[in-house]
């Protein structure tokens, strides 16, 4: 189960945006049928109105149509791989969250979710011209140690996905979290580079290829959009060189055969699907 959610988990759309390009690569035109729609939450039991407005719409006919703040739940066939995906995006619910969150693992234990991944970002001061890193960790030693993950520092305010991860804990879920940065000067909805992060990071754990040859172009034009806004303002290029100076000064130490590897792993994985 891979779940994200827009609102406070998801600066520059960059996690719901990591969702919408697993189902339109997976599901496509020609394997629509491997998409469906499983559940949605009944949006008037954890919905405030008044922070998440429903949208209201006219379709071909002229008919006016209101489209409530909710939470979708999706099955997603993958027959070339071991497992399968459920799919969950949704607006941040509003008030509940406890229950929200037993309703949500309720449905795991029904469908035999065997892990469930969520998809944050957050705005960061990091530099748009370098490659993004991202953050998974588990919220138990236990879990962390048996999913090869490192066990999550953070201490302070938390949104659901939060709730999610304790939740998981609490129930013997297996369940890790995948943050990534923003960079906040480029903060605006969409955010290719810091999806394509997220999309990386899911295909290196889960050791299976994923499509993104349109991600990649898009993330690469986002970026030299960015760099032709920041030659226009001087000072915005001296702050970015100052956050380039710091994560250079970071990163060459660790420059090793790290990187390069997982690329190549990337790269064969994508190999033998071709």
């Amino acid at each position: 189960m891979v779940i994200a959610f827009s609102g406070w988990n998801d600066a520059g759309g960059a996690a719901t945006g990591a969702l919408d390009h697993l189902t339109k690569s997976w599901s496509g035109e020609t394997n629509s049928h491997l998409l469906e729609l499983i559940a949605d939450i009944e949006s008037e039991d954890f919905y405030d109105f008044q922070v998440n407005r429903p949208l209201v719409t006219t379709d071909e006919t002229g008919s006016r149509k209101i489209t409530w703040p909710t939470t979708r739940i999706f099955g997603l066939g993958t027959p070339d791989y071991k497992y399968d995906f459920v799919i969950v995006k949704g607006v941040e619910p509003s008030m509940r969250w406890q229950s929200f969150t037993g309703e949500l693992l309720d449905l795991a234990d029904d469908l035999e979710v065997s892990m469930i991944i969520t998809l944050g970002s957050l705005l960061a001061d990091i530099p748009h011209s370098r490659p993004i890193e991202v953050n998974l960790t588990a919220n138990s030693q236990s879990i962390a140690e048996s999913l090869r993950v490192d066990v999550s520092s953070y201490e302070g305010p938390t949104g659901i996905l939060g709730v999610i991860q304790e939740g998981c804990m609490r129930r013997g879920i297996d369940a890790i979290s995948i943050w990534v940065p923003v960079p906040h000067y480029a903060s605006n909805d969409p955010s290719p580079k810091s999806t394509l992060a997220l999309i990386n990071a899911l295909e290196d754990y889960l050791s299976i290829p994923i499509p993104q040859d349109a991600l990649a172009a898009a993330a690469d034009l986002w970026e030299i959009e960015v760099n032709n806004l920041a030659a226009e303002d001087s000072d915005v290029a001296d702050y970015i060189k100052s956050l380039e100076e710091t994560r250079d000064a970071i990163d060459i130490p660790d420059v090793s055969g790290d990187m390069i590897a997982k690329e190549f792993e990337r790269y064969l994985r994508r190999k033998r699907t071709d």
